[in-house]
């Protein structure tokens, strides 16, 4: 990744702008997974990609994080900033309760990442695709 003069702050980063880095993050790890297992065409590849993209998906990756007791006292208090950050608009395939808690998903992501914990960061990540792998049926 390209090297920047001045650090960005990550504690300091507005919860939407964390949510932002989050998504493209987690974009990336999902679209290598993906075609890694071996899916190449482009219409497989975004029907499964929603399966770890979706709102819903990581509404429910970051409640199951939340539940096993994984997250530390820091992720946890970034989850909060990023499920309270009002975006302004909430798509309209989803309600606004599990859009706040993907955002919060994605908040975390986009701190680790930006807070250089890239083994932590690939932990939840791992955890997200266990989650999905589970809900397949183990495939």
């Amino acid at each position: 990744m390209l090297q920047y003069d001045n650090k960005i702050d990550e504690k300091q980063l507005n919860s939407l702008a964390l949510a932002y880095m989050g998504d493209a993050v987690f974009e990336v790890y999902v679209r290598r997974h993906l075609i890694q297992s071996g899916q190449v065409r482009p219409n497989q590849l975004h029907r499964e990609a929603t399966h770890y993209v979706s709102a819903k998906a990581q509404s429910a990756f970051i409640h199951q994080l939340l539940d096993s007791g994984l997250l530390s006292e820091e992720e946890i208090a970034v989850v909060r900033r990023g499920r309270n950050a009002k975006s302004g608009s909430v798509p309209k395939n989803t309600d606004v309760q599990t859009y706040r808690y993907s955002t919060a998903f994605e908040a975390l992501i986009g701190y680790l990442h930006l807070s250089g914990q890239e083994e932590r960061l690939e932990e939840i990540i791992l955890f997200a695709f266990q989650i999905v792998k589970d809900k397949k049926g183990g495939k």
